[in-house]
C-alpha cells in the first residue's frame, strides 16, 4: 500500500515545527503537519490571556538553530514568543506541509501495509508510514475544574487558552480560581481595571522575584554575533547540568540531607520576600508554602505578590463549596458577588495515564497504548517509542523533562526520531520498532535513576498536590539524566534497540518495473 504520506507529524507547537524542520533537512519531503487548529504556535497560539509571557529567559526559549538576537526583553511576552515560532515556520519552508483544522482522534496501525491509519475529526482519514505525535506536553486546559454548580453560572467565563479579549473587565467584580503560573501573570495584569478582584488558593505557590527588561539595540547586537547566545545560553546552563547530575548520580545517604537542606534554606529565604512584599500579616502567612521550592512548579513575577497590597484584591483561602449563578460559595458560607470568572485551574498533561483514551492509539496486534499506560504505567524508551507501535514516536514523552526551556527537549528527541526514520530509509525498511528487551531495560535504569527525584516529591514533598506527581504516583514528567546526558543519547542511541523489518512495500516506480520485467518479450 502507498501510504498519503511518508511521514505524518500531529501538531505544529514548538515540538511539531522542530520535528519536521529536522525531518526536511535529512531528506524527508513527503511529509504532512496536521495540526487541528488554524495555525502554527501551539500554547503559544492558544494563549493570549492578559500578561502571558516566558517564564525562562528569551535567550533560553528559542531553537539552537534559529537563534533571535532580537528579543525585545528578558523574558519575551506571549505574542512576541508567537511571531518567533511562525517565522521559524515560515523561514524553514514548512508551509506547504502544513495541514490546518486536521484534529487526529484516533491512530490505527496496519500490520499488512505497514502504516497507520489516522482518523480525523471531520471523517477523513490519512495514512502514513511514519508518525510523529507532537500533541505537547500541556494537552488542553480543564474544562471542568471539579467545582459544582459551574454550569449555572450566568456570569462571564474566561480561560487562559480562549481568552475573551472583547469582554471588558474595567469596573467588573472578578474571581480567579487557581494560583499557578497563568493565574500569577493574570491577577497583576487585570488588578488595576477591575472593582474587585478576589483569588480564590488552593495552595501557595513559589512567586519569585522576574529579572525583566527590556534588551538595548546593543545587546541585540551583540547577540547576534555568531557564537555569542550559544556561549551564553551554554554557561546559564552549567548550574541546571551540575543540579541534575547530583540528583541522579548522588547516593541517597548524602542526597536526602542535602535536599532538606536546600528546601529549608529556601523557605527561609522565601519568607524573608514576602515579608518585604506584603504588607498584611495573615495575607502573608497564607501565600507561604509549607514545601520545597522545586515541588511544585515556581513562578515568576515581580507584581503577583505586590498586588494583594490593593485594598480591592482579596486572597480567598477557604474551600469553594459550589458556584452559584451569582458568584461563589466557600465552605464557610460565605458567599460573593462575581461577574467574571477565571478559570485558572491547570491543563490535561502528557505526564498524565488519563490524557491517553484507550481505543484512540492501537499498534500491532491490537496494542492499546492508552489501557497499557494505565495497566503498566507511563514509560517509553528515550522517552519517544514504545514496543507495540511500530513506525511511531512521540517528541515529548515520559519522562522527558530535562530541567531546560522546551526547545532543547524537543530538539533532542526529534534528533532521535529522525536518525531512527532515516535508518529505516537507509535499510528500506517499512517497519520500525523499539525491542522489547531495549525498552525494559532503558525504563529499569530511568527507575533506578530517578529514586532520588520520586523520593523528592512522594516523600519529602509528598503532602503538596503537584502536576509532577500523577495518579499513579510516578513522576514521568522528569527525566532523570542531565541535558547533555540526554543528548549524546538521542545522537548515539544503538540502532540495534530497533527491528527493522522491510519487505512489504516497494515505490511505485519499483513496482512497475519489476511488473514489467514478468512480462514475455
Amino acid at each position: 500500500m502507498t501510504p498519503d504520506h511518508e511521514v505524518v507529524v500531529i501538531g505544529a507547537g514548538p515540538g511539531g515545527i522542530a520535528a519536521a524542520i529536522m525531518l526536511l533537512q535529512a531528506g524527508v519531503t513527503d511529509l504532512a503537519v496536521l495540526e487541528r487548529a488554524d495555525g502554527v504556535g501551539g500554547s503559544w497560539r492558544d494563549n493570549t490571556y492578559p500578561g502571558i509571557g516566558v517564564d525562562i529567559p528569551s535567550l533560553a526559549y528559542q531553537y539552537s538553530f534559529a537563534r533571535n538576537a532580537e528579543w525585545s526583553r528578558v523574558f519575551a511576552r506571549g505574542a512576541e514568543v508567537l511571531a518567533y515560532h511562525q517565522d521559524v515556520a515560515e523561514r524553514f519552508g514548512l508551509g506547504p506541509h502544513l495541514r490546518f483544522n486536521c484534529e487526529v482522534v484516533r491512530e490505527v496501525w496496519d500490520d499488512d501495509a505497514h502504516v497507520w491509519h489516522l482518523s480525523l475529526a471531520d471523517g477523513r482519514t490519512v495514512t502514513a508510514r511514519f508518525v510523529v505525535s507532537a500533541v505537547g506536553a500541556f494537552l488542553r486546559a480543564k474544562d471542568d475544574p471539579g467545582i459544582a454548580g459551574l454550569d449555572t453560572f450566568a456570569g462571564k467565563i474566561q480561560r487562559p487558552d480562549a481568552w475573551d479579549h472583547e469582554h471588558d473587565l474595567r469596573g467588573a467584580r472578578v474571581a480567579v480560581i487557581g494560583t499557578g503560573a497563568s493565574a500569577v501573570q493574570i491577577v497583576p495584569s487585570i488588578a488595576k481595571d477591575v472593582q474587585r478582584l478576589d483569588v480564590y488558593q488552593r495552595t501557595p505557590v513559589w512567586c519569585l522575584p522576574k529579572l525583566d527588561a527590556p534588551v538595548p539595540p546593543w545587546i541585540q547586537r551583540v547577540l547576534a554575533v555568531p557564537g555569542v547566545a550559544a556561549a551564553l545560553h551554554g554557561a546559564s546552563l552549567a548550574g541546571v547540568e551540575l543540579f541534575l547530575r547530583g540528583l541522579t548520580q548522588t547516593p541517597d545517604a548524602i542526597g536526602r540531607p542535602a535536599l532538606r537542606t536546600i528546601d529549608r534554606v529556601a523557605r527561609g529565604r522565601y519568607r524573608a520576600l514576602i515579608a518585604r512584599k506584603v504588607r498584611d500579616p495573615e495575607t502573608r502567612t497564607a501565600l507561604t508554602p509549607d514545601y520545597g521550592m522545586f515541588a511544585k512548579r515556581p513562578t515568576f513575577s515581580n507584581r503577583y505578590l505586590t498586588a494583594f497590597n490593593q485594598d480591592h484584591v482579596d486572597l480567598i483561602t477557604d474551600p469553594i463549596a459550589r458556584i452559584t449563578p451569582t458568584g461563589i460559595e466557600t465552605r464557610d458560607g460565605t458567599a460573593r458577588d462575581v461577574d467574571v470568572l477565571v478559570l485558572a485551574t491547570g491543563y490535561h498533561l502528557f505526564s498524565d495515564p488519563e490524557s491517553y483514551e484507550p481505543g484512540t492509539i492501537i499498534g500491532r496486534d491490537g496494542f492499546d497504548l492508552g489501557r497499557w499506560y494505565r495497566d503498566e504505567g507511563l514509560q517509553a524508551y528515550e522517552s519517544v517509542a514504545v514496543p507495540g507501535l511500530p513506525n511511531r514516536w512521540t517528541v515529548v514523552g515520559p519522562y522527558s523533562w530535562t530541567g531546560t526551556g522546551w526547545h532543547a527537549l524537543v530538539e533532542l528527541n526529534a534528533r532521535h526520531i529522525t536518525r531512527a526514520i532515516t535508518a529505516a530509509r537507509a535499510r528500506r525498511a517499512t517497519a520500525v520498532e523499539v525491542r522489547r528487551e531495549a525498552h525494559d531495560a532503558y525504563h529499569a535504569e530511568v527507575r533506578r535513576r530517578g529514586r532520588l527525584i520520586d523520593w523528592y516529591f512522594t516523600g519529602l514533598n509528598g503532602h503538596v498536590r503537584s502536576y509532577y506527581v500523577n495518579s499513579q504516583g510516578d513522576v514521568p514528567y522528569i527525566r532523570p539524566a542531565s541535558l547533555l546526558q540526554a543528548r549524546r543519547r538521542a545522537a548515539r542511541f544503538p540502532l540495534g534497540d530497533y527491528r527493522f523489518t522491510a519487505g512489504r512495500y516497494e515505490s511505485d516506480r519499483e513496482m512497475i518495473m519489476r511488473c514489467t520485467s514478468l512480462v514475455p518479450s
